[in-house]
């Protein structure tokens, strides 16, 4: 029994070192597990990832940006805004119309009498008409350059969340990883000391299902880290992960007036007022127009030939009644953006709020975790000597290594979680990479 007791011994030390060696490697969510490929995993399935040096977090984000589908959205309010611009630099308020009329009296009389006449109408402003038409075009093109840096935070934080899920499940996978090749190995030492009978078969139970156990959280740890791959995969259409996306935290303490997403908020809203703003100056039933004439008569009963020319204005008015409802709802637009500032007002406060606490309570269970750790290791030894003189059995050896080992683990998913909160709170702030 001696025997047996040392090699306990030598095995929960063999434990230990490799559980701190371990832990050292993935102190750091920037030295993700070398290759998943390269383990032994217990499922088919698998998506890889590589670690790209050359690749920045700001690079990454930016190229994601590329492929999002937004962009289709941002391309469409960057052409809206040139239309609305080419239209407030124009001359004219419409469109030009040509007519030409040609009569005689061949059917009828037959007298020998011809006129034609020609007129070009064209479309002028409504009185401060083409300067409200100048500011919308100003205002949309605002709005469309604001809404594509809202949707560079957005790509920003859906990024951010993506990198720091793959870092937290590939930690998890190896810490099941560790906890899977100490099962295996006190397995197979129990089995061997079974078949000498220097073990009673319980203790073989006990091993084989405290190994069944391990083996089924590999696999669920396996399972989440391809889950968190292929979504990091899917978002930004690439398997290259930077080296490095560690965020230092911001200065920032409140919401920045020059926020992304109230800044594009802002600028809707300016967008909104200059549409109210059209609708009162546009007559949409009927624009003012001008047009510029000549006619010729032709009489062949010795008449001389008649030659004239014609201006005509053609001046709406009273139309304030059939354009109230034009008016009217864009007023409603603008009243929706007003709500929706108000309510983004809140939810940023809201988040800001929670990234705050959130990082003081990561913080303070870093710290209580640490000394955990610390414990830990001094009752794993003192529990490990005691086994060895015979005072513990097999059981009370394992229930002191599964207590130290979730410690270390809870340690080191903390460092991660951390910088997560990082990152979290950065994005809360409108902080890019």
């Amino acid at each position: 029994m001696a025997v047996i007791r040392h090699m306990y011994f030598a095995l929960s030390a063999l434990w230990l070192t490799s559980l701190t060696c371990s832990a050292g490697e993935i102190s750091s969510p920037n030295a993700p597990s070398p290759s998943l490929s390269e383990q032994r995993l217990l499922v088919e399935h698998l998506d890889p990832v590589e670690i790209d040096p050359t690749l920045s977090l700001a690079q990454l984000i930016e190229e994601t940006l590329e492929k999002y589908p937004d962009r289709l959205i941002n391309e469409a309010l960057a052409q809206e805004a040139d239309a609305l611009q080419q239209r407030g630099d124009s001359w004219f308020a419409g469109s030009h119309a040509l007519a030409m009329d040609y009569a005689d009296d061949r059917i009828s009389s037959d007298q020998g009498s011809r006129e034609i006449s020609t007129k070009l109408e064209f479309t002028v402003w409504n009185w401060g008409q083409r300067t409200a038409a100048q500011s919308q075009a100003a205002q949309a093109q605002s709005s469309a350059d604001k809404q594509s840096a809202a949707v560079r935070l957005e790509v920003a934080g859906l990024v951010r969340e993506a990198l720091w899920t793959i870092a937290v499940a590939d930690n998890r996978l190896q810490q099941a990883q560790i906890n899977h090749d100490i099962s295996k190995r006190l397995l197979e030492k129990v089995e061997r000391r079974v078949e000498l009978g220097d073990l009673p078969r319980a203790d073989l139970l006990l091993a084989q299902s405290e190994h069944l156990q391990t083996r089924a959280h590999l696999t669920e740890s396996e399972a989440e880290l391809m889950h968190a791959r292929k979504s990091y995969a899917n978002l930004t259409q690439t398997t290259r992960i930077p080296a490095n996306y560690r965020e230092s935290l911001s200065p920032l303490s409140n919401i920045p007036q020059d926020h992304p997403l109230l800044a594009a908020t802002n600028a809707v809203i300016a967008r909104k007022q200059a549409d109210i703003e059209w609708a009162k100056s546009t007559d949409t039933i009927n624009q003012p127009k001008v047009s510029i004439g000549s006619r010729t008569n032709w009489d062949q009963r010795g008449s001389d030939d008649l030659h004239s020319a014609n201006v005509g204005v053609v001046i709406p008015f009273g139309h304030g009644t059939y354009d109230a409802p034009e008016i009217a709802a864009a007023h409603l637009e603008l009243n929706k953006a007003l709500a929706q500032r108000e309510h983004l007002q809140r939810l940023l406060e809201k988040n800001l709020h929670e990234a705050e606490h959130g990082l003081e309570v990561t913080r303070a269970e870093l710290g209580i975790a640490e000394e955990m750790k610390a414990i830990a290791e001094q009752h794993l030894k003192m529990m490990q000597i005691s086994f060895e003189s015979g005072e513990i059995n097999l059981m009370d050896l394992l229930k002191v290594q599964s207590r130290s080992l979730e410690a270390m683990q809870n340690a080191k998913q903390l460092e991660i979680n951390l910088q997560r909160q990082i990152a979290l709170y950065n994005q809360s702030v409108g902080v890019m990479p």
